[in-house]
């Protein structure tokens, strides 16, 4: 789909799925709140135009070039996947209940399990803290890990995160990719 979205396809696309982008022994698996209308309707991660989320990915170092959401199948190449707590769309993180999150946690918790990354990325302070259960974490590496899976959460890349720019954002990718280096290099 090269124009955007219509209101229709939009409204269609409401408590619809889209699918993760996974393989076993990633060295980072990004973990979205849950994908947007947007991404519903293009079944693609983090879609939304505006949404910081492939800019930090590069700006970080992850990737060698600035990815578009069409292009996400290819972050396996690079050892990297995306999934999201919680699978339902919907038009604002907001509508989901924190039963949902909880229960997103324990299913990726699980997800975590059978594919074993390396790291879990948990794009998304507050989601991070209802799914699992840590109300005072913050953002960066977690003493929480899933067996042997490392755990960091990251600032939400949406543009409405006004507390995060984009250089800011960048950084902090950044940290993680040194830390899952240093892991790798061990």
């Amino acid at each position: 789909m090269s124009t955007r979205p219509t209101k229709d396809q939009l409204a269609a696309a409401q408590d619809t799925t889209i699918p993760d982008v996974i393989a076993p022994g990633l060295d980072v698996l990004f973990c979205g709140i849950n994908p947007g209308l947007y991404s519903g309707v293009l079944k693609q991660h983090f879609a939304r135009p505006g949404n910081r989320f492939w800019p930090a990915l590069h700006a970080g170092g992850f990737t060698p070039r600035l990815y578009k959401p069409a292009e996400q199948e290819q972050l396996l190449d690079l050892r990297l996947g995306i999934t999201n707590v919680v699978a339902r769309t919907t038009a604002r993180a907001d509508e989901l209940t924190n039963d949902e999150l909880r229960e997103g946690g324990e299913l990726l918790a699980a997800k975590v399990l059978k594919y074993r990354p390396e790291w879990l990325a948990v794009v998304g302070i507050t989601a991070y803290r209802t799914a699992f259960g840590f109300p005072k974490a913050r953002v960066g590496p977690q003493e929480h890990r899933i067996d042997d899976t490392h755990v960091w959460v990251l600032p939400n890349p949406s543009g409405l995160n006004a507390h995060w720019t984009p250089t800011g954002l960048g950084e902090e990718f950044g940290r993680l990719r040194t830390a899952s280096r240093d892991r790798r290099n061990r």
